[in-house]
């Protein structure tokens, strides 16, 4: 429920926000590509101002999770290594377990 409350207020303002930034940036803008000749057709896009900036915010954001994904790959390596390792660990220490049962079973009771 709390959950729930804290997207509400986190997500309803940030949505009117969005709403209002893309009604005050509807004018229709030309994205460029040829430096030297910025009035060529074939190479420029036009489409409204916000629509650049959205794709600008969502390229900066895959950019930046791969970029996080690539620096943190050693840490989850060794993460994988560590889990192995703590396999191989429980699986002899369940062998010793058993073998010392197997022991104990075979002495003589008191």
């Amino acid at each position: 429920m709390a959950k729930k409350i804290v997207n509400l207020l986190i997500l309803l303002p940030l949505g009117v926000i969005l709403i209002v930034f893309c009604v005050a940036n509807r004018q229709s803008v030309t994205l460029a590509f040829n430096p030297f000749r910025p009035d060529d057709q074939v190479l420029a896009v036009s489409a409204p101002f916000f629509v650049f900036l959205f794709i600008a915010l969502i390229s900066g954001m895959l950019i930046g999770s791969v970029a996080t994904w690539f620096s943190q790959g050693k840490h989850r390596k060794r993460a994988r290594t560590e889990a192995k390792e703590a396999i191989r660990w429980q699986g002899e220490a369940g062998r010793h377990k058993t073998r010392a049962e197997e022991i104990a079973g075979q002495l003589p009771s008191r």
